[in-house]
């Protein structure tokens, strides 16, 4: 029986040899501290048949019974920590762990071992590092990998370097549990802490609840051991007898491997008695292999309670008590132990602190959480959505209720039907924007993605193309003068309209069969959890879209854009069309702006705030609701108030002026219309043309007489000559009456009068004048009478109409007022006012 002190393997080979050669038999070795040294002579020992036990080799490697059969040892291994953590990770419901290890046999063997160990027990170990001299990459590359519960096996040098990264890299606190060896010396980091350039607040808050795992050095039970002590009373008498020597933590594992060899040699003792007289533990020598397998069962049977625990060998390893420390507020405290025997974990009181509200996650806890919209603001716009097609359902009852009166009649009211329809089409789209994954499932939100869109599209078509149709069919009948005759019904109208939605469904439904819209689901960066928990928030927020969404966004957005366009051009063509039952164009550019205006920053909006539903929403659904009731609003207010302020509007004042400008290569020539009865628009348009022509007769008869004005302001003599050569002119502008039905008499009155003053040649002269002075011959009442004859007509004709005109009918100022269309009955025919001349 020999002890190895000095950890020097030839030194300890030498020992060996010599008490084997020199020394009397020995029945057992009993020692071995230093792992090299224990392992050199554990390796030898089966050639002399000697049994060797341990107290302090705890390495890993002496646990091979093929290579090491007659070892034992009383001290458990590094490798018995590794169902005490197995123990304590099933305890908190740890199953994803990542280890660190220090590049060295003994914490190698302990990882390999480990390994083994969480294997077949549902335990991931999600990263494995290892470093040799500077550890602080291993451990961003750990946090990298979100490892959260760190397993590491290092020493107290390496120990310190660790947790300094750890501080750096701030992988300490309420989100992270460190588990290392537990066997490091009293206040461990104070030596080393000069060797690196952390600070010691940040090492300690860095270590602040790490968890250390390693044997029990003395059993905690007051149960009575083998030796007649409690564990506290040998403790109380070791301490007393130790004096000022160091201690060693592995004094109790030597006392009770006395008493393990103690127990062994009796029992071979009891079993040789039992089983052969003649022979004795005496007679044991190294070539005596019976007795040496007897010396080993006996050993391997052995079991009591020590100062250290149960003492129970297993394949000689020893099943003993592993206790768990946590580093609290600079000091370890024991918190729990493990009972290898009973394969039982026992926390001390829930005396382990973790730093936050509980244990830390094994992994970042993901939870995904739908950015859905929020009730109250669904609840808001659905009830503005609401105040919107309440309104669009009043003016459908107004326009049905007045559909007879002249001024809803010529307004088409079909078509304004059709208006409100598709703005309280665009009103129902709003619910089902509204509706997400918080309020339906994944199958039915899907199909809203489909619906919703065919539902907007149809809306936005069947409003404004019935709008525009309107517009068309104005600009139809009063742009186009040369037709004889433009009767467009509301059969052609609703074609039109009917026209466009089959290019929106043929859209649609090629989008739908080719690329269906499909729910997709968004993830965003992980946030974290706003109340504190130990959890990560990543929202998710769901979408419709298709593969080539922007292809048929495009199509769509096409098509809408050329039929704003449209709507555009007919409302700027008939911007001078001054019948407000008829004429829409103001309203419908104010519209196609607001719209237009509205879309555009929506849709801009609404795709920088695509993450952020509540905002998105908010904003489609009031541009929706701000287009539909400025559209209807704009449609339908004005014809509201004019209704009821003037009911016989539309039935008193059938007089309306029709303006429309020409431009010609020299001119420009404006035409007023008015008395045009509603039901005779083909016969406004002869009217019209015929207006025209003769507006252009009289222009070139105007530039005639102002010829002859000009040839009469000094030479009176030449009356005669102008009676003679432009009598048929005056004839023609008064023949203008016979267009509107004047009688011929007006025009005989001016014939007559120039009968009484018949024509003289050019030539001739009168010989009774001819001796009077000239000035008294020119202020002669007949020369002024003659004068006034012809000069009057043409003022009349050429400078009248410079400041309004007078009617047609009026053919000179010399007729009586009697004679006058304006003083006179007037049947009902149509009157032409010629004005601007």
């Amino acid at each position: 029986l020999f002890f190895f002190f000095q950890c020097d393997n030839a030194k300890g080979l030498k020992a060996f040899y010599d008490a084997i050669k020199y020394g009397p038999n020995h029945l057992m070795v009993f020692g071995g501290v230093c792992a090299t040294v224990t392992s050199i002579i554990a390796e030898s020992l089966k050639g002399w048949n000697l049994v060797q036990l341990s107290f302090a080799a705890t390495t890993p490697e002496l646990a091979d019974k093929k290579k090491y059969p007659y070892f034992f040892r009383t001290v458990p291994s590094d490798n018995a920590v590794n169902p005490a953590i197995l123990k304590l990770l099933k305890h908190y419901h740890w199953k994803r762990v990542g280890t660190l290890t220090q590049d060295v046999q003994r914490f190698s063997e302990v990882r390999n071992d480990l390994t083994g160990v969480l294997y077949g027990e549902d335990i991931e170990i999600s990263d494995t590092e290892s470093f040799s001299n500077d550890p602080c990459t291993s451990v961003k590359k750990l946090k990298g990998n979100d490892v959260r519960i760190i397993l590491g096996q290092f020493d107290e040098e390496m120990a310190v370097k660790v947790f300094c990264c750890a501080y750096d890299e701030e992988m300490y606190g309420s989100k992270y549990q460190w588990i290392i060896p537990g066997w490091y010396e009293n206040l461990w980091w104070e030596s080393w802490i000069n060797s690196t350039q952390c600070l010691s607040k940040n090492l300690l808050a860095a270590m602040e609840g790490y968890i250390g795992v390693d044997f029990e050095p003395l059993s905690s039970k007051t149960n009575k051991t083998i030796s007649g002590r409690t564990p506290q009373q040998y403790e109380k008498e070791y301490n007393a007898k130790r004096g000022d020597g160091q201690s060693s933590k592995f004094h109790g594992y030597a006392y009770d491997g006395i008493w393990v060899i103690a127990r062994t040699l009796q029992r071979a003792m009891n079993y040789l008695n039992s089983t052969n007289k003649h022979q004795k533990i005496e007679d044991f020598n190294y070539t005596n292999h019976k007795l040496g397998k007897i010396f080993l069962n006996a050993m391997n049977e052995t079991r009591f309670f020590g100062v250290t625990g149960e003492v129970v060998f297993r394949n000689g390893e020893r099943m003993g008590t592993i206790k768990f420390t946590q580093f609290q507020e600079q000091k370890e405290v024991k918190v729990g132990e493990y009972n290898a025997v009973d394969d039982k974990l026992v926390i001390i009181n829930n005396s382990i602190r973790f730093q936050g509200l509980e244990p830390p996650k094994d992994k970042t806890i993901i939870q995904e959480e739908l950015r859905k919209i929020s009730l109250p603001l669904y609840s808001i716009l659905s009830a503005l959505t609401i105040l919107g097609m309440i309104m669009a359902s009043a003016f459908l009852f107004f326009n049905i209720k007045n559909r007879n009166q002249k001024l809803i009649k010529m307004s088409s009211p079909y078509m304004n039907n059709l208006i409100i329809l598709g703005g309280m089409l665009s009103y129902a789209s709003i619910f089902l924007f509204g509706l997400d994954g918080s309020f339906v499932s994944e199958k039915t939100f899907e199909t809203l993605c489909t619906v919703r869109t065919w539902i907007l599209t149809v809306g936005y078509t069947t409003a404004f193309g019935a709008m525009f149709a309107k517009t068309w069919r104005v600009h139809a009948i009063f742009k186009n003068v040369k037709m004889k005759k433009k009767i467009i019904k509301d059969q052609k109208l609703l074609g039109i309209v009917g026209g466009m939605l089959l290019i929106d469904l043929c859209i649609l439904i090629c989008w739908q069969v080719v690329d269906p819209l499909r729910r997709t689901v968004e993830k965003y960066n992980m946030e974290p959890d706003p109340a504190g928990r130990d959890i990560s928030i990543r929202p998710i927020l769901e979408h419709c879209e298709n593969t080539h969404m922007t292809i048929w966004l495009g199509i769509v957005y096409a098509y809408k854009g050329l039929l704003m366009l449209f709507g555009c051009f007919l409302a700027w063509e008939t911007r001078n069309v001054s019948i407000p039952a008829l004429n829409d164009s103001k309203y419908i550019g104010m519209s196609v702006y607001n719209v237009g205006i509205m879309c555009i920053i929506g849709a801009a909006v609404s795709f920088l705030t695509r993450d952020q539903p509540n905002v998105q929403f908010c904003i489609v659904a009031l541009v929706i609701i701000f287009c539909s009731t400025i559209t209807l609003c704009l449609v339908f207010v004005p014809k509201l108030i004019t209704l009821r302020t003037n009911p016989d509007a539309a039935t008193q004042n059938r007089r309306f002026q029709f303006t429309q400008n020409q431009k010609k290569e020299d001119s420009k020539t404006s035409t007023s219309v008015t008395s045009v009865n509603q039901a005779s628009t083909s016969r406004l348009e002869g009217l019209q043309s015929e207006n025209h022509r003769l507006r252009m007769k009289i222009t070139e008869l105007d530039k005639d007489l102002e010829e002859v004005t000009m040839q009469l302001q000094d030479t009176p003599e030449k009356t005669t000559y102008i009676k003679q050569n432009h009598y048929q002119d005056l004839n023609d502008i008064l023949s203008i009456r016979n267009f509107t039905d004047s009688k011929d008499g007006e025009k005989a009155i001016l014939k007559n009068h120039l009968d009484q003053n018949p024509p003289a040649q050019w030539g001739s002269s009168d010989p009774s004048r001819t001796s009077k002075d000239p000035i008294e011959d020119i202020n002669s009442p007949e020369h002024i009478q003659r004068r006034l004859s012809l000069q009057l007509p043409i003022l009349h004709h050429a400078y009248l109409p410079s400041i309004g005109g007078v009617d047609a009918s009026c053919a000179s100022p010399c007729v009586s007022p009697s004679a006058s269309p304006r003083h006179r009955h007037v049947p009902p025919s149509f009157r032409v006012m010629v004005s601007g001349l």
